[in-house]
């Protein structure tokens, strides 16, 4: 009997890039669906768990031939921030704010630094790659 690995270490994605034939949507549902979830408030990742889960897209990228996050810079509706730096933005100022109430919650120091350095290395990715301006800086 085998071990049950933990966690999604080995879960891959399926190997063709054709849509599946269950799937029914034309790319423009798909993008008409993509762009109607934004318009509701939801993230990119929000918007590609709402598909799978409720309307059975496995991956927009296979329907349409382009990502959730293409299709809203197409619509104009891309957020400036990438997501992924949004969310250690946002985790940064509720560890700033829990600081400043509690002094001397060391373990919240640390972790501060560790998401800052995060921050800090996922901002010169995005300058590097042109996603966010040059002149982009981080200010605690």
């Amino acid at each position: 009997m085998t071990k049950k690995e933990k966690g999604q270490s080995h879960s891959i994605r399926p190997v063709s890039k054709r849509p599946p034939q269950w799937c029914k949507y034309e790319p423009e549902e798909v993008e008409a669906l993509v762009v109607k979830l934004a318009r509701d408030g939801n993230t990119s990742s929000r918007i590609g768990t709402i598909l799978r889960d409720q309307h059975g897209i496995p991956l927009t990228k296979a329907i349409t031939g382009k990502s959730v996050t293409d299709i809203l810079k197409e619509a104009n509706m891309a957020p400036s921030v990438p997501e992924d730096l949004n969310i250690l933005l946002r985790k940064a100022s509720g560890l700033h704010t829990h600081l400043e109430r509690n002094k001397t919650d060391l373990a919240n120091k640390r972790a501060l630094q560790l998401t800052e350095a995060k921050i800090y290395k996922l901002s010169n990715y995005y300058k590097r790659k042109g996603v966010l301006p040059s002149n982009w800086r981080y200010r605690p």
